[in-house]
């Protein structure tokens, strides 16, 4: 697996960079010090994921993700971070990344990385218990508005609550494909990425 690392702190790259490659699953291509940098070697290497802090100066993580995923929707990024900041973890679900851990958690950090690595989403316990907190500050959203059906809905509150489409035809009485395009039509109307996105975003309204 190759990936990209970018933190602010070289050091504590250069210690991720050891300890990552010594598992012998994972090969760093380069080290970024902010997100300038990190955006930089995403396009140049173009990694299965890109690891990296968010507090980064003059380009945050935050501001790199933006760029990148504008980019490329398909890049994978896991944000490793000490920060358990609710504006933080919601921007960086919106924007589509792929994962959410804190550098105390480092004990997870491999297996985050390979299961983001295969498509995954991958968020620490902190941020999980959360997203119910997003829901109760929020007023309730007008999906109707956005030409979203009853049916539709309760696709999206199947995926909030984390069913895969299996489980959610199950549910449902349809096939697969029908729910796979029942999402698809569902992230055009909200102008979302995916599944990710529109689980947050269920839970942010």
């Amino acid at each position: 697996m190759n990936i990209i690392i970018a933190d602010d702190d070289r050091l504590v790259s250069l210690s991720l960079k050891t300890i990552l490659e010594a598992s012998g699953k994972v090969h760093v291509l380069g080290i970024g010090t902010d997100g300038e940098e990190a955006a930089a070697l995403y396009e140049k290497y173009q990694p299965d994921v890109l690891l990296m802090d968010i507090r980064m100066s003059p380009m945050s993580g935050l501001d790199a993700a933006d760029a990148i995923l504008t980019k490329d929707p398909d890049a994978k990024i896991l944000f490793l971070t000490t920060f358990l900041d609710d504006a933080y973890i919601v921007r960086a679900l919106h924007l589509g990344a792929k994962g959410y851990l804190l550098k105390q958690d480092f004990e997870c950090l491999l297996p985050a990385l390979e299961a983001v690595a295969k498509g995954q989403s991958v968020f620490g316990n902190e941020i999980v218990t959360r997203l119910p907190d997003f829901l109760a500050e929020t007023p309730r959203y007008d999906y109707r508005g956005k030409g979203i059906t009853d049916k539709e809905l309760s696709i999206i509150q199947f995926v909030a609550e984390g069913l895969s489409n299996r489980e959610i035809a199950e549910q449902l009485c349809l096939s697969e494909g029908t729910v796979r395009n029942y999402l698809s039509i569902v992230l055009e109307k909200l102008g979302l990425r995916d599944r990710t996105q529109l689980a947050v975003f269920y839970y942010q309204h």
